[in-house]
Formats: C-alpha cells, sequence, structure tokens
C-alpha cells in the first residue's frame, strides 16, 4: 500500500506523524482475517491514536469507535494515526506479543521506523520510498497547501477546502483545532493526522492574505 508515502514537509514537521495499518492478502491470509484486524485495531486503539478508521466503514472523526470495530471485514484496511515514536515503539512490541498472522505497515520518517523496530525486536521485510510527483509541477498548489492535502493519500483532502479552512481561521470563524478536523473529516480511511495539520495551519494562516 502506498497512500501513506506521500506526505510532504520537512524532518522536523514530520516528527509528529506516525500511521499503523494491516491488511490481509487476498488468497493468502484474508479468510479469518476480520477477528485477527479487530484485534489489531483494538490494540491500536488502546495507545490513543489521534485518528483511525478503516477504509470500509470511515474514520473516527465521522463514525463512532464501535461502528469501526463492528464492520471490519477481511478485505478492510485498519489504520491508526500517532504522534510519538515512543508510542509507536509500544505497540509493535504488543502486536509481536500478539502474534495476529498479518503484515503491519509503519509509516514515518525511515530513521524513526527503523528505530522503532529496532526497539521492538523486529525486522524490516520491505521499505517502500515515495518517488515523488511528475509531470506539470506549476499546476500544483504551494508546498505549504501540499503538506496538509497529500496527508491524504486518495486526493479527499482537495486544496480548496485548505483555502476555505484558512479564510475561515483568519476571519475568527473557526479555532485552528476546528480547521484541523474539519480538513481530517473527509479522509475516509482514517490517515489524516490533525494535530500535524493544525500545526502546519498555525504556521500558514499568517501567511496568507484574503482578497477584500
Amino acid at each position: 500500500m502506498t497512500h501513506t508515502l506521500h506526505r510532504r514537509g520537512s524532518q522536523e514537521s514530520l516528527d509528529c506523524d506516525y500511521i499503523v495499518f494491516t491488511m490481509s492478502a487476498k488468497n493468502f491470509n484474508e479468510e479469518g482475517s476480520a477477528d485477527r484486524m479487530r484485534q489489531f485495531l483494538e490494540i491500536l486503539i488502546r495507545h490513543r491514536p489521534v485518528n483511525f478508521g478503516d477504509m470500509v466503514t470511515g474514520n473516527c472523526h465521522v463514525k463512532s469507535p464501535e461502528e469501526i470495530l463492528g464492520n471490519i471485514q477481511t478485505t478492510s484496511i485498519v489504520h491508526g494515526v500517532f504522534t510519538d515514536a515512543g508510542t509507536v515503539t509500544e505497540i509493535l512490541q504488543e502486536l509481536k506479543k500478539a502474534e495476529l498472522g498479518i503484515s503491519v505497515v509503519v509509516t514515518g520518517v525511515h530513521a524513526d521506523t527503523e528505530d522503532c523496530c529496532g526497539k521492538s525486536g523486529l525486522k524490516k521485510h520491505t521499505v517502500e520510498n515515495s518517488l515523488g510527483v511528475f509531470g506539470q509541477l506549476k499546476k500544483l498548489p504551494g508546498e505549504e497547501t501540499l503538506q496538509l492535502t497529500t496527508m491524504c493519500g486518495h486526493g479527499m483532502v482537495p486544496a480548496n477546502l485548505v483555502e476555505k479552512v484558512v479564510a475561515e481561521i483568519k476571519l475568527a470563524k473557526k479555532t485552528y483545532k476546528e480547521g484541523a478536523i474539519e480538513l481530517t473529516r473527509p479522509c475516509h480511511c482514517g490517515i489524516y493526522n490533525p494535530v500535524r495539520a493544525e500545526r502546519l495551519l498555525r504556521r500558514l494562516v499568517p501567511l496568507m492574505v484574503l482578497d477584500s
């Protein structure tokens, strides 16, 4: 899966951004995987993610935890978003003990995820890196906006929504936290990081000038 790979920004801005997720492999370990993925997500929830969800049902800022857990299927992909490497290490240690028999993917700055695996006594199977964006790059929005939109790997958080939220914060119609949650909700899978979004908005909003 590559939908978590395209996050942009400096290492400093990404130091609060980790995604842990799992999915089954069709015709390999799909049968009976719903219960194992439910156990996986229950472990993640105990560690208080800032966002979590299932691509079948939605994220926790739209659906209740009970609804998400209750609707997990063999074709689900379940995710949790965390803000520090220490918590991710604890999760990996707990998942190792649980031996659920499904693959686990951790997205974050490479050196940090490497450290999490090492402290958990795990060896990485595969490393994936984004090759970036090709084509008519001049048509892309500004870098500050891209850092907010690319936290949803399926493009459900458009630049126009970022502009709307920035304007509402600028006009004191929304707080920074409310704006971050509004950007989080459309990301169906639950991989959008509202904590990082709030930090990025605090940098972006003062730079924006509204048309009179």
